[in-house]
Order: C-alpha cells, then sequence, then structure tokens
C-alpha cells in the first residue's frame, strides 16, 4: 500500500514507524529539517521536504498513485486543504487531524466526504472519550472496549496483595478455574520490555497487566488484583482547554458534580458561561493552597489536562497525596509513559498516541476492524473478523501454529463475548481479539485474512 503522511511530529513519526514493521510504501512530508533527517535515519521510508499543500510537492510524492494520504501537521488548515487536494489529484482514500471538535460533533451536516475528506480525528476528542472510559473503571489504569463492551481490555498494576502474585498463569488457571478473564500482556516494574505471557510466566509485584475479560470478569478483576471498585462523582478538572472543556462538559451531562480551575481569567469567564452545570474557578492549579480551599481531599477524581505536561504531573502527584482515588494527567510528551508506573499517578494519557491508534483502524486492509497500542508497551491489540476461506477457520486454538509473541485475549460469537482457551474451535464470522509485538502482525494477518 502506498501511503503518504504529511507531518513529522510525533503522531506522523509513530504512524510511519508501525507502518514500517509492514514494508509500507510510505511517503512522509514535513517543512522541518531536523525532523525528517531523523525520521530518515532511524525508518526505511522516503522523506520529502516541502508543504504538504503544494500541488508540485504532492505530485513528487505520487499522491495519484496512493492509497491513503493522512494528515496530521500540527495545522488543521493544512491538514484539511491537504486531504482535499490529495482528492482531486486521484488519492483513494483521506484523513485529516483536526483540533476543532465542532467538526466532529457535526460531520453528518458538513458532509466532509464530498468535499474529499473520507475521516476525521480530532485527538482532543478522543482524550476526552478516553477520560470518561478510566472513570468508569477508576480501579484500572487503561481500559478499552470490543464490540459494545462484550469484551474489555483492562490494564492494571498489580499489588503485593494481589492473589496472582508470586504464581505462573498456568497455576492462576487451576486455582482460579472459573475465571472470565485472559492476562494478554505485561510490563515488568523497571524494565521496558513487553512480554506476551505463557503458562509458565510469573506475575510478580508492580508487573502492568492488561487483560481481556467479559462483562462479568470485570469484578472479578476488582478482587484478584486486589483493587477496589469505586464510585466516582466528585470530579476536579484543571485546565480549560479543548479537553478539560469537553470532559466537563460530558461528565457534566451525566450528573458528575464537576470543578474546573482555569488560570486564564477572560477563559475562565467564558467557560463559567458554556458550562452552567459546572463550577468554573479562576486560578492557578499549581497553587496547592488553592487546591486545599477547593476542596480537593474530597474529591474522587482528579484529572489534569492543562497545556503544560510538567503542571499536569505535579498537580496530579499533589492530588494522589491527598489519597484521591483516581487520577489522569495529560502529556504531550511519549517518553512520560516511561515513568507512569513509578511515579504514583494512576493514568498518564497521550492524545497524539490515542490518534495515531485511531488512525491504524482506517488504515488495516481487509477485515482487521479494530486496532491499539498499549499504553508504553511494545504490543498492539487487533481485532478480526473470520473469513469463511481463513486459515484459521475450523481450527482449534491448540492447533494453530501461532507466533510465541502474539496470543488470543477473546473472541465475540454471535454478539457473545467469550474467553477462548485451548480447545475452543474458530469459526466463521467469529470476532477475534488478538495481542501481538509489532513485528508479528503480517504473519497474524496472514493467517485471519
Amino acid at each position: 500500500m502506498k501511503i503518504i503522511i504529511a507531518g513529522a511530529g510525533e503522531v506522523g513519526f509513530h504512524l510511519a514507524k508501525l507502518l514500517s514493521y509492514e514494508s509500507q510504501n510510505i511517503t512522509l512530508i514535513d517543512t522541518d529539517k531536523e525532523s525528517l533527517a531523523y525520521a530518515d535515519n532511524h525508518l526505511d521510508i522516503r522523506v520529502l521536504r516541502g508543504d504538504a499543500t503544494s500541488i508540485s510537492i504532492l505530485k513528487d510524492a505520487s499522491v495519484q498513485d496512493s492509497e491513503l494520504v493522512i494528515g496530521v501537521t500540527s495545522s488543521e488548515t493544512t491538514n484539511l486543504t491537504l486531504c482535499m487536494l490529495a482528492k482531486q489529484l486521484g488519492c483513494k482514500r483521506t484523513i485529516a487531524r483536526i483540533s476543532n471538535t465542532e467538526f466532529i460533533d457535526n460531520k453528518e451536516l458538513l458532509k466532509f466526504s464530498e468535499l474529499g475528506i473520507d475521516e476525521l480525528i480530532s485527538p482532543e476528542e478522543l482524550a476526552a472519550t478516553e477520560i470518561q472510559l478510566l472513570l468508569n473503571k477508576s480501579a484500572f489504569n487503561d481500559t478499552y472496549e470490543f464490540e459494545e463492551g462484550e469484551l474489555i481490555m483492562v490494564g492494571v498494576s498489580l499489588p503485593k496483595s494481589a492473589p496472582f502474585v508470586g504464581k505462573m498463569v498456568k497455576e492462576a488457571a487451576k486455582v482460579f478455574p472459573e475465571l472470565h478473564f485472559m492476562p494478554i500482556a505485561l510490563q515488568r516494574l523497571g524494565t521496558q520490555y513487553t512480554v506476551i505471557p505463557r503458562g509458565d510466566t510469573y506475575f510478580k509485584e508492580g508487573d502492568q497487566v492488561y487483560f481481556i475479560t467479559v462483562k462479568e470478569g470485570v469484578d472479578e478483576l476488582y478482587k484478584l488484583t486486589g483493587k477496589k471498585k469505586e464510585d466516582i462523582k466528585n470530579v476536579m478538572i484543571l485546565g480549560g482547554s479543548k479537553v478539560g472543556y469537553k470532559t466537563a462538559r460530558d461528565l457534566c451531562s451525566r450528573r458528575f458534580n464537576v470543578k474546573l480551575i482555569e488560570k486564564n481569567k477572560e477563559k475562565a469567564f467564558d467557560l463559567a458561561d458554556d458550562l452552567p452545570n459546572a463550577l468554573v474557578i479562576n486560578g492557578d492549579g499549581r497553587n496547592v493552597e488553592l487546591l486545599d480551599e477547593e476542596s480537593l481531599e474530597s474529591m474522587d477524581a482528579f484529572i489534569a489536562v492543562t497545556g503544560n505536561s510538567e503542571t499536569n504531573i505535579m498537580s496530579c502527584l499533589v492530588a494522589k497525596s491527598k489519597h484521591i482515588k483516581k487520577t489522569i494527567a495529560l502529556v504531550e510528551n511519549m517518553d512520560y509513559f516511561q515513568l507512569s508506573h513509578s511515579i504514583g499517578i494512576d493514568t498518564l494519557i497521550n492524545k497524539k498516541l490515542l490518534a495515531a491508534n485511531n488512525i491504524f483502524r482506517h488504515i488495516r486492509r481487509g477485515e482487521v476492524v479494530a486496532l491499539m497500542r498499549l499504553n508504553n508497551l511494545n504490543a498492539e491489540i487487533l481485532e478480526f473478523i473470520v473469513k469463511k476461506n481463513s486459515k484459521v477457520t475450523g481450527s482449534t486454538i491448540r492447533d494453530l501454529n501461532f507466533p510465541k509473541n502474539a496470543t488470543i485475549g477473546g473472541v465475540v460469537r454471535d454478539g457473545e463475548g467469550i474467553i477462548a482457551l485451548g480447545g475452543f474451535t474458530i469459526k466463521e464470522g467469529d470476532r477475534v481479539v488478538v495481542c501481538c509485538h509489532p513485528e508479528q502482525i503480517p504473519k497474524i494477518e496472514r493467517m485471519f485474512l
């Protein structure tokens, strides 16, 4: 597949890196010489310096022969213009990164596809949605739903008290035979390596473990990971950014009690007008005395979404010292994820990584209907629809020649989530959730597509 990516920032580089695992024909366009040089030195792709909305640059990139053009520059106008031009010049599909969430809210009315823009991706919208999912399952630090919650992925850091700790996966399966979940990935505390668990893999204190579970397994996971299910009702949001505003608006509509702190006085007044059901406070959220005055200790959740990653991290640490049940910090630099399991904050989110994950869902060929990359882990989760002529059709899981660094987490059959074990036979129409290292994706796809 020939793909053109405009924007060599974190989103563009991340996309190009993961696509390069599949030997896709990728051209990366940017005006920044240093960003392109870095990409050229680290990835097996073509780089092209210039304005992505230049007709000559697009022709040089062979846009007329491309199957997909993705605009992920920091300029919304550039991304939209690029997609419109690319479609006119012969590109088959286009995706534009935007920041104005009104475009998402009114996309049916505005009919962007008629303008040549097939998909809109809003990192701010995705971040706000992710925050709400995390509040719904407050004991977990990462979560994702497949097929409207028939299968659920959750991430959790194992405390010493968890019954799993000190046991191998196969031992845990014998001790807890009625479990409705499957471990699919883990990272040891203090390491960067991602383990795809096998039967002889040990669970250790401090492990960041990702499980696939069914609806009835969520409550079991709370107990068996040593976590307590917390009700979240009172929420404090630091930062009236687009993410902060949308999060506050959506939480108010669900009858949460919301306090929003915004440093800029004029912006705070505007937010107060737009959010009549939230209490908007003009003040500096870095001021611990202000947080105390606004009853930080009575909050169930603290969400820091200012434009400064360090402010978000430090304010969440202050909140955690007050024993707040759930803390979430928005960070711009993906490198901060390396700290997430050791500094005490429940969850770090990065809207650029969320955008990249979302874009991947639109890139994958065939019947890959969902894809996400786990935060700070070298692992991806894919959801396949099994075809009649797929290599896996009619085979039991234990008989599949599955790569070592890959595992099947669960299956949705006839609308029902199932934790599938070795004797489970895969059938046409099943929706199968797989977790694997990125380099295994081509082999996995050949088995399902």
